[in-house]
């Protein structure tokens, strides 16, 4: 198999369960043009986010990496009437492509609040609990992230982090890559951690071998 065919595979998966959504595809174009890398999670990942965060009955939402907001905004569409959202976003720029993007789609500052600078300094200033947690940000502080998350979440609080499987590297405990580390400290603080419930599942597709992990506060 090759990226090739998982490519294919993935966008005949989206030409047969996804609509057309302009309000989606102006988000990836204008994060494009305003030089955004283009890192954010297909449009299937995004419905996959979208549904975890229904199934789990979320009325309030956490997201650590903001981006160009669209994952933040397949988030935002899980939450009943009267939910929130909270975004993270390390980069000025990014969250100014994302606040556009999210006053676009019809979620203001009230739904969906934006805070800007390093997340480990966000987090302590937050109120939780928080229902819903994806995280998609530097991987080196993963291990980080999930302690904070932690303290933001309740008993069933559901955590989604991306990019956990590195192209297969997080395999080599000897890859000496910052982020590879980084996922293998954050799988070490889950070994065995009476707090967690928690997998994680290999993918494939246009943006290429990787994985995510999903998680359940006990």
């Amino acid at each position: 198999m090759t990226l090739e065919r998982w490519t294919q595979v993935e966008h005949y998966v989206d030409e047969a369960l996804l609509a057309a959504d302009p309000v989606l595809d102006a988000a990836l174009a204008d994060s494009a043009a305003a030089g955004l890398p283009p890192i954010a999670v297909s449009p299937s990942q995004g419905k996959l986010l979208n549904l975890l965060a229904v199934t789990a009955g979320a009325r309030s939402i956490l997201e650590i990496g903001t981006l160009g907001g669209y994952s933040t905004i397949w988030l935002a569409r899980a939450l009943p009437s009267g939910g929130r959202l909270v975004t993270c976003e390390y980069e000025p720029k990014h969250a100014e492509v994302a606040r556009a993007n999210l006053d676009r789609a019809g979620f203001g500052p009230d739904v969906a609040e934006i805070h800007v600078g390093a997340a480990l300094d966000t987090l302590p200033k937050l109120t939780g609990p928080f229902d819903f947690v994806f995280v998609d940000a530097d991987k080196t502080n993963l291990a980080g992230y999930v302690e904070a998350v932690f303290r933001l979440s309740r008993p069933g609080t559901t955590i989604v982090l991306d990019n956990v499987v590195r192209n297969g590297a997080v395999a080599d405990a000897a890859d000496p890559d910052p982020s590879v580390r980084g996922v293998r400290r954050m799988f070490d603080l889950l070994r065995g951690d009476a707090r967690f419930d928690a997998t994680a599942i290999q993918t494939v597709g246009d943006k290429g071998y990787d994985g995510f992990l999903l998680a359940r506060v006990r």
